[in-house]
């Protein structure tokens, strides 16, 4: 019964969190809230957080940062909804009993990898992955461990993740680079090392901390240039709906200053649809900030 007690524990937990304090908002869907930020803006979600009384919350260290920037296609940004796994440093031996050192113990290196792999440093979170998600891993002091790398993190795209916000431990950088996967982390706590002999899977789908913030699974992430920023799933909907009102509000100022100035129009400031119809669209109040 021991045992049984701390899952349900913490599922009560993330129950808690999503509902306390939820300011009477609509329980939406994720693929409500993923169209609502769809193209946000750090600095907007980060104004609308303090809109409703979310000051300096949420909003990640600025050394998670984008490992790479493309200003002409955007394509570093990312937006989604967060699915939480967590990695920490072993506290196993080395190999029990076979010298390594010795060729002829070769098999025995490789019998004991698959094992890391598949008993101790898998990764069961990849069930969650939908279209949308936000792979977010707190895997800081991991033994300077690569927990993901050029490969699996195109495997996780190919299953509809949007991105990647990790405390460290990625390697393959030239090739995450050369491949354009979208990944904010902390450049100087990458890891190089294969996961075995260094760390362990610890859990999926629980709170963690990266960057200093809280996020749970189920949050929204947005990331762009600025950094990263966490929205409490309690207060998603109206901070995305200021949000996207910001949004719409710097393009039309901008593109006024574009004409003025004769700069080539470009898609930071095409028009997107008024707030009022957008929101009406997704099901959504048409005022955010009106009982």
């Amino acid at each position: 019964m021991k045992n049984l007690f701390l899952p349900l524990f913490l599922i009560g937990v993330i129950t808690i969190h999503t509902n306390l304090n939820a300011q009477n908002e609509p329980v939406v869907s994720d693929e409500v809230l993923i169209a609502l930020y769809k193209g946000a803006r750090v600095t907007d979600v980060v104004d609308g957080l303090v809109t409703v009384g979310y000051m300096d919350v949420g909003v990640m260290d600025p050394k998670i940062a984008p490992l790479w920037k493309d200003v002409e296609t955007m394509s570093h940004r990312f937006s989604g909804i967060a699915v939480t796994v967590r990695y920490g440093p072993t506290n196993r031996p080395m190999h029990p009993g076979a010298d390594l050192t010795k060729p002829e113990n070769y098999e025995e290196y490789r019998k004991w990898r698959g094992m890391w792999y598949s008993q101790l440093s898998s990764e069961p979170f990849q069930q969650y992955i939908k279209q949308g998600t936000v792979v977010v891993m707190d895997n800081k002091d991991d033994n300077d461990t690569g927990s993901t790398g050029s490969k699996n993190i195109m495997d996780w795209q190919e299953k509809g993740a949007v991105g990647l916000v990790a405390a460290g431990g990625v390697r393959d950088i030239d090739e995450v680079i050369r491949q354009k996967n979208p990944v904010y982390m902390n450049y100087f706590e990458r890891g190089r090392g294969e996961r075995i002999g260094r760390n362990e899977f610890i859990d999926a789908q629980r709170p963690v901390v990266v960057g200093g913030c809280l996020v749970y699974p189920g949050d929204v992430i947005v990331a762009d240039g600025d950094g990263v920023v966490v929205v409490p799933r309690r207060v998603a909907v109206r901070v995305g709906q200021i949000a996207y009102m910001e949004l719409v509000d710097d393009m039309k100022g901008r593109k006024e200053l574009y004409e003025k100035t004769g700069r080539e129009l470009d898609e930071t400031v095409i028009i997107l649809d008024e707030p009022a119809a957008f929101f009406k669209k997704l099901g959504l109040p048409v005022d955010p900030n009106k009982k």
